[in-house]
């Protein structure tokens, strides 16, 4: 009997659940919160309702946004001095996968001490970090549920992937309202990639049953509500559902890891600042076709999850069927098709293979990968 092991934090979900941030701190036993954003989601006024919703229940709180897409080891550096600086017990996520990342990073550093490096792998958190709440903005990256946190280090060119229970938030809330707010790009770049969290979750070889039904909602959802998402900030339906597919995603990858998208794409955002879905928008559709051999029956299942009829086709060419719909969802919402038209240079291409090999997200990956295998796939899609 196999043995498996789910873990996920107190979820808020719901239209105006932002307003429970700082009841949900409090809860906690909070007393002075250091919350963590980006200038985007403070333009958009989301800050400034955590800001109020703090101040309601008589929380101290600092805020902190000096936070980029692709977030650095310096920033996170930047942070905790501000977090130590104002005596803070507590810390706030607000924002995209950056920000909660970011926010998550700081927790480490504020209870653990030493820098943020000393912390890539699996496991490598000591002691307790402080109550985390999480709060995010988009549809997404799903680390207000998971127990990643990815950090660029600046020296090295790479980010680095910190893996442990401890990176679990204690509670997050998912406002579907916050959504409103994002452009089109923005909405199809996050929404792609929850999309290959559900299929990478999904194939991955720590797959269980538990991480199953939350990747197969998710790649469902995704493949309903993403196009009306993209096409109107106003659905909240499409919103919502979004909303969901993240969460849902974000639980199943949290629990069964992901694999060989992931793990180029943080080789290629180590290196350049661009928008972590635009990455695995490009690089999705090739690693399944690399993978299909691995678990076809699985892919078989992925297509029929994405609404594709596959009656009389076997595994194999039900699962292409599923790629061929990742291709044409991606050229549906205007995501960008190739690396070299987002900016990568060739001649990074071998530097990242090497990179992506030793990514902790490729060990779940369904199919054995050479560094030869990924510069392949690498310019299969430059």
């Amino acid at each position: 009997m196999n043995i498996h092991k789910f873990v996920m934090p107190e979820v808020i979900f719901g239209k105006g659940s932002i307003q429970q941030v700082g009841e949900s701190c409090l809860r906690l036993g909070a007393t002075s919160v250091l919350i963590v954003s980006d200038p985007g989601v403070m333009e958009a006024g989301w800050l400034d309702m955590v800001v109020r919703s703090c101040q309601q229940v008589g929380l101290n709180y600092t805020t902190f946004y000096d936070v980029t897409i692709n977030p650095k080891d310096k920033e996170v550096e930047k942070g905790c001095r501000v977090y130590l600086e104002n005596g803070c017990d507590a810390i706030v996520g607000i924002g995209g996968g950056s920000s909660i990342d970011v926010a998550k990073a700081i927790a480490i550093l504020a209870t653990n001490g030493g820098r943020i490096r000393d912390y890539e792998g699996i496991d490598k958190i000591r002691y307790p970090l402080p109550p985390q709440v999480m709060v995010p903005t988009t549809a997404g990256s799903g680390s207000e549920v998971s127990q990643f946190s990815v950090i660029v280090d600046t020296k090295s060119e790479k980010k680095m992937t910190i893996i442990s229970r401890s990176l679990i938030p204690d509670i997050a809330i998912i406002d579907p309202e916050t959504l409103s707010t994002k452009n089109t790009h923005l909405t199809a770049s996050t929404g792609l990639d929850v999309l290959t969290h559900g299929i990478e979750a999904y194939v991955s070889l720590a797959a269980t049953p538990l991480t199953d039904v939350q990747s197969k909602n998710a790649i469902s959802l995704v493949a309903e509500y993403l196009r009306p998402s993209v096409a109107s900030k106003i659905n909240i339906e499409a919103k919502t559902n979004m909303a969901m597919a993240s969460l849902q995603a974000g639980l199943a990858f949290s629990n069964a890891i992901l694999g060989a998208v992931h793990a180029m794409s943080h080789a290629v955002g180590g290196k350049y600042s661009l928008l972590h879905g635009d990455v695995n928008s490009i690089l999705l559709p090739h690693v399944m076709e690399f993978n299909l051999l691995a678990n076809p029956k699985k892919f078989a299942d992925i297509a029929l999850l994405l609404g594709v009829d596959t009656r009389g086709m076997s595994y194999m060419e039900a699962g292409k069927k599923a790629i061929d719909y990742v291709k044409q969802l991606a050229i549906d919402i205007g995501a960008p098709q190739r690396l070299s038209d987002i900016g990568v240079e060739e001649v990074e291409l071998r530097r990242m293979s090497v990179v992506a090999f030793h990514d902790a997200c490729m060990i779940t990956n369904p199919r054995d990968v050479t560094v030869e295998d990924i510069e392949e796939l690498f310019r299969k899609a430059w």
